[in-house]
């Protein structure tokens, strides 16, 4: 990295540059839906494609920009049945579980959350997906069968509405 460019510097004291907050702006309501989405921002921006390319590379080293991934709209899938499912597993196995279930293609996100005894002993979470009612209790009985004996209980917390999910925003 050529640190003498102020665009290109990038450490553990970030600080964003102009580019970085033009890209913000500019992606907030997400990447442009084309082949070459850098390529796009970097004309938007009159900068070239590498240096969006570096930018965001940067912010995201940085924990700036958690992740870049493609955000389905599971309803419009027709995956209009969508169940958070709540385990209570040993402490001990969380990692190893927690990549089974995140492997599993019904599941959307998996992840660990910290128990609050005694009325929440749940402490690993996944969020099915499925077309009927059915298809989600199938997943949950797969999910019950992949945990095994490490599966010392378990709920499903339904969807009743779309929350809007957004990133992070920076006034024009």
């Amino acid at each position: 990295m050529n640190n003498a460019h102020p665009e290109r510097q990038c450490g553990h004291a970030f600080q964003p540059s102009e580019l970085d907050r033009k890209l913000i702006v500019a992606t907030q309501e997400g990447l442009p839906l084309t082949a070459r989405p850098y390529l796009e921002l970097a004309e938007q921006l009159n900068v070239t494609e590498a240096d969006v390319i570096e930018r965001m590379q940067c912010m995201q080293d940085a924990g700036v920009i958690r992740r870049i991934a493609v955000v389905p709209d599971h309803y419009k899938l027709g995956y209009t049945l969508n169940g958070m499912t709540v385990w209570d597993v040993p402490d001990e196995m969380i990692s190893t579980l927690g990549q089974r279930l995140g492997s599993l293609d019904f599941v959307s996100h998996c992840y660990h959350r910290p128990r609050h005894l005694p009325d929440w002993p749940h402490n690993l979470f996944a969020m099915v997906h499925g077309r009927t009612q059915e298809e989600v209790d199938n997943h949950i009985e797969a999910i019950v069968a992949l945990l095994g004996e490490h599966n010392r209980g378990h709920d499903v917390l339904f969807s009743k509405r779309i929350l809007k999910k957004t990133g992070l925003r920076i006034r024009k």
